[in-house]
């Protein structure tokens, strides 16, 4: 009992050397622990505690000392959950009856999420992509298309462990520069941290500095190739040490990233992005590792105000959990699906998205991976999705399958 007791003492006086060698950088090398008792000091260069055990020498390496003095965090995980398009609201040409509007009306605002919220609440970060308006503008602009819900719907998102939402896409100004305005407030006075355009964001989790941009690019590569750069730069300075690019790209309906995306997704992880999720075509597209980092390019619709019968009604809920060194630097990723529809049937949105099990997720498994083999044979890569294949830098695992 002695014995642990001087041992646990050691590792104590050993803690305090460190944190005093992180805190002031000095670097000791040998310490040698000589405790005063009763006014003189011990024969043996060993002293005692304040309970009368004997003290040993304490040896801290150089190494070590210098370690503890750079390190920023302890090694950890992130777990971070993406979604497609969320639409609050709908068009005001739409049919009441089967719009979102009258679901809200007749269920309040907790029914939309209540089949996701658990799977948001447990992971450390979670992204949506708010297209549309939370606005009371009346003069709309002439999109064939314009999306707004009353700002109190923002009660549909802000209790359900949302904390960032990508405001860069077609429909963030379908009333006016005042409806985005207004979106943007909300969301903010919601503590949802929104991003989009030239604004970036930077959340902490766990100590780590996860830097956030979104771009909206449709047919218009030269003109935002730019504008990636940029932000990744801002995020830089701003010490993001994980950056995360978010693209509202691509064409409707269309199973297969264009160019542009591949392009932009690319260069993105060139000049210094962690990951790339997009979405806009309404449908899941498939998934490429480009250098070692993953592209998601389209995570198709999610709560969607947008279409009572969507072409598509599968979707899914992507997930990657990142871990990072001491430094904050990542050193590898697992990514997760989770199959899902748009609503509770496949019959109609009735605008609840629900997590699929059995055959029914399957298929949407089966679905990513015939669209990322479209993506090795029209961009002759290898290095794309494959539900069988658990090897590598990334593992997959499709948590509602079984």
């Amino acid at each position: 009992m002695a014995a642990r007791r001087r041992r646990q003492a050691q590792v104590r006086r050993r803690k305090r050397i460190l944190a005093c060698c992180a805190g002031g950088g000095v670097l000791l090398v040998v310490i040698i622990a000589a405790a005063v008792h009763a006014g003189g000091s011990s024969k043996n260069g060993g002293g005692k505690d304040a309970s009368g055990e004997t003290l040993e020498a304490v040896t801290v390496s150089s190494s070590e000392a210098a370690a503890a003095a750079s390190a920023k965090i302890k090694p950890t995980d992130l777990k971070m959950t993406f979604t497609g398009d969320v639409i609050l609201g709908t068009d005001e040409y739409f049919d009441y009856s089967t719009s979102m509007n009258a679901y809200y009306d007749l269920n309040g605002p907790d029914y939309f999420l209540k089949n996701v919220k658990d799977i948001f609440s447990k992971d450390d970060l979670t992204v949506i992509n708010f297209e549309g308006t939370l606005t009371n503008e009346t003069a709309r602009v002439a999109n064939q298309f314009a999306f707004k819900a009353p700002p109190e719907y923002v009660n549909i998102i802000n209790k359900e462990s949302i904390e960032a939402a990508n405001v860069a896409n077609n429909h963030s100004h379908d009333y006016g520069e005042k409806s985005f305005t207004d979106t943007v407030n909300t969301l903010k006075e919601n503590h949802i941290e929104p991003f989009g355009y030239d604004d970036t964001a930077v959340i902490e989790v766990k100590g780590v500095k996860v830097g956030l941009f979104g771009i909206y690019e449709l047919d218009e590569y030269d003109g935002v190739a730019p504008q990636v750069t940029a932000n990744i730069n801002k995020l830089k300075k701003e010490g993001a040490d994980v950056i995360i690019a978010v693209f509202h790209w691509g064409n409707e309906l269309e199973s297969c990233p264009d160019q542009y995306q591949v392009k932009l997704g690319h260069q993105a992880i060139d000049e210094g992005a962690d990951l790339v999720v997009g979405h806009h075509p309404h449908v899941i597209q498939g998934i490429e590792y480009y250098k070692g980092k993953t592209i998601a390019y389209s995570l198709g619709n999610f709560c969607f105000g947008g279409n009572y019968h969507p072409t598509e009604i599968d979707t899914m809920i992507f997930q990657t959990t990142i871990s990072v060194d001491e430094n904050a630097r990542m050193t590898g990723s697992t990514i997760n699906i989770i199959p899902c529809l748009e609503s509770t049937t496949w019959e109609y949105n009735d605008y609840v998205p629900t997590p699929l099990t059995g055959a029914d997720a399957q298929s949407v498994i089966d679905k990513l991976d015939e669209r990322s083999q479209e993506i090795a044979s029209t961009y002759q890569t290898d290095t794309v999705y494959d539900s069988t294949d658990t090897s590598g830098g990334n593992t997959v695992s499709s948590s509602s399958v079984g």
